[in-house]
């Protein structure tokens, strides 16, 4: 019904061009839940039509102008005010006036840069969306929909392996290697760990999987740590010179890219989390950061040779977050 009497209300919807055809993904939201998202990449376009459906075909609907925007945009839980975008385009769909029918406005975003993947976190959520607007005298007719990025990467073939021998003095001592610092995220961790020195009694050891959120600059900076995976190596005590290889299967778990300082607002890391634990149940554990990255080859033949191009567009290059190799447990490894 009308308010007041001043113009119509109306519904609108978006709808995407190649909705048919266009693959679509699952994405956590805020709540936890999964629900599926049309799927982009970087350099795609991104067209459709803005529908406009008069609830009562009598009466016309004024309006100050119409448009559709797309949108990239992060927010920050703990700064709900404020939505820092990063990607904002816009296109007027109808100047101010009147509509008496119920009737349908094409659009187009040509070659659209999304820079970064969707992320819905602990502390942060990055979106990218369309919204249509009717701009009112009172009130704005708002209709949004959402879409989820994915960012490809291609890495060099020079993938060094992680190797380190860490341990507590005169007590323990262990070398344990991972066969790459970089993996994709359908890939596998095949690792060894090999036993020096054993003089405590160790019952226990797993690998964990650390995802690491790091939201917000100076004072304001909060961490958040969540445990992706626990793959148990060993229950037993082992002995010296004894040998455990390590097989882990990434594609099992819920895990995102890599993201390092986006947008100077938040960073996700991932960590290989080694824990051994003695039979008076003390914890010994040392960290190792990984690089997780989405491979390219899985490329729709559907996508545009622009999104192609985008996919590649780290080839070559060195990529961030190298491994490091910390000391010993005695210096750099921690104990609980």
């Amino acid at each position: 019904m009308s308010f007041f009497g001043f113009g119509q209300s109306v519904d609108v919807d978006i709808l995407l061009n190649d909705a048919d055809s266009r693959r679509r993904a699952e994405h956590k939201t805020e709540d936890g839940k999964k629900d599926k998202y049309f799927l982009f990449y970087d350099g795609e376009t991104v067209s459709g039509k803005v529908s406009l459906a008069l609830k009562n075909p009598n009466k016309r609907l004024e309006h100050q102008g119409i448009k559709v925007e797309f949108i990239g945009q992060i927010e920050l839980y703990y700064d709900r005010g404020n939505h820092h975008e990063f990607v904002s385009l816009v296109k007027d769909l109808a100047r101010p006036g009147e509509v008496t029918q119920s009737q349908a406005f094409d659009f187009e975003f040509t070659h659209v840069e999304k820079p970064y993947e969707s992320y819905t976190g602990q502390n942060v959520k990055l979106r990218y969306f369309l919204r249509a607007t009717i701009s009112r005298r009172l009130n704005d007719v708002v209709k949004e929909m959402d879409i989820v990025v994915h960012t490809l990467s291609t890495y060099p073939e020079l993938n060094s392996s992680i190797k380190m021998e860490v341990g507590i003095e005169d007590c323990l001592h262990i070398e344990f290697e991972y066969n790459k610092s970089k993996y994709h995220l359908k890939d596998v961790i095949v690792g060894k760990i090999y036993f020096l020195l054993v003089r405590i009694k160790i019952k226990h050891m797993e690998i964990d999987i650390i995802k690491r959120e790091t939201t917000g600059t100076g004072p304001n900076v909060y961490h958040e740590n969540d445990t992706i995976a626990k793959y148990e190596i060993m229950d037993g005590a082992p002995v010296r010179g004894e040998s455990i290889p390590i097989r882990l299967f990434l594609a099992g778990y819920e895990l995102t890219p890599t993201m390092r300082d986006i947008n100077k607002k938040f960073s996700v890391r991932y960590y290989l989390n080694l824990v051994l634990i003695d039979d008076e149940e003390r914890r010994y554990f040392k960290q190792q950061e990984v690089v997780l990255w989405r491979k390219g080859d899985i490329v729709r033949k559907s996508m545009s040779h622009q999104a192609a191009i985008a996919s590649q567009r780290f080839e070559g290059t060195t990529p961030l977050g190298e491994a490091r190799t910390p000391g010993p447990l005695s210096d750099g490894g921690s104990r609980q």
